[in-house]
């Protein structure tokens, strides 16, 4: 019997490089002078899924879209849904409305031209939506998006929005649908559910008993990521990176992949835009029924 998919997996489609623990040692000029491994993690990544009957979201970098066109067409003739990480991994606070607007069109046109369809999903590197960036929902509206998923509700040294919503909602009356990363509210906070350096560190029992949790009392369903990187353990170390992105960025990584696969064998998963469905495309009579709890 098939199990209708209960939580949202995603994949940030994007090389070791070029994660922000690094942007302070590795500059965006040397990029494209630097061992791509986004290809072969990715496929493995893949392999993963088909294995496990499992159809996910890919928030793809135009950057990589735009080296990797053949990555692209294997995505989605896997079934899965292409997404939007914007094109040079560059955080939206940074980059401002105008640089934040060229950078999305730029990777929409870029994604669309390799997949040959329509992307409507967002999410920003670092998850870098929040107070500092009210303007973002409106401009991927306007430039053809459907929804976001960039708010993760906790605090993080570098990202986060701790009095944003749980669930989906429109922290913009004219822009996209966000659904947030998944958190669980304990202990007077929210705490991350949602995948990353987070999955790694927890023993995994307790991060399968927290999202069954989620799955049940608390706001669902939930929105799973990790990156390709995570799964390699044997990818480049950065010299010269401070100590605590050092210990972020390879923490537990020769354990990832297994991890992953208890994961996609534990619950049932599904395609942003197929689990959320509701909340982006609405109801049979067009209206959307966004959540803010």
């Amino acid at each position: 019997m098939t199990i209708a998919p209960r939580h949202a997996m995603t994949v940030d489609v994007e090389d070791w490089f070029q994660v922000q623990a690094f942007a302070r040692v590795i500059d965006r000029a040397d990029w494209d002078s630097l061992a791509p491994r986004v290809v072969a993690n990715t496929e493995a990544v893949l392999e993963d899924f088909a294995a496990a009957g499992v159809q996910a979201t890919f928030f793809t970098l135009g950057w990589v879209a735009q080296r990797h066109p053949a990555l692209i067409r294997r995505i989605i003739a896997a079934g899965h849904e292409l997404a939007s990480h914007g094109h040079g991994h560059a955080q939206v606070h940074a980059l401002g409305a105008a640089g934040f607007r060229a950078d999305i069109r730029r990777a929409k046109a870029t994604l669309e031209d390799a997949g040959g369809q329509a992307v409507s999903g967002y999410r920003a590197p670092t998850f870098s939506i929040g107070p500092a960036t009210p303007w973002a929902h409106a401009i991927l509206a306007e430039e053809g998006h459907r929804y976001s998923s960039s708010v993760f509700p906790i605090r993080h040294d570098l990202y986060g929005a701790p009095g944003a919503p749980r669930g989906p909602h429109h922290p913009h009356a004219a822009g996209v649908v966000e659904l947030p990363m998944t958190t669980l509210r304990a202990l007077g906070r929210n705490l991350p559910v949602a995948g990353g350096g987070w999955f790694r560190l927890l023993p995994y029992p307790l991060f399968r008993a927290a999202l069954r949790r989620v799955g049940g009392a608390q706001p669902g369903p939930a929105v799973f990521y990790f990156h390709p990187w995570e799964i390699d353990p044997g990818q480049p170390r950065v010299p010269g990176a401070p100590a605590r992105a050092r210990l972020r960025h390879s923490i537990r990584l020769s354990s990832m992949r297994a991890r992953i696969r208890r994961l996609l064998a534990d619950f049932a998963w599904g395609r942003m835009d197929q689990v959320h469905a509701a909340a982006i495309w609405g109801d049979a009579h067009g209206h959307s029924h966004p959540r803010a709890d």
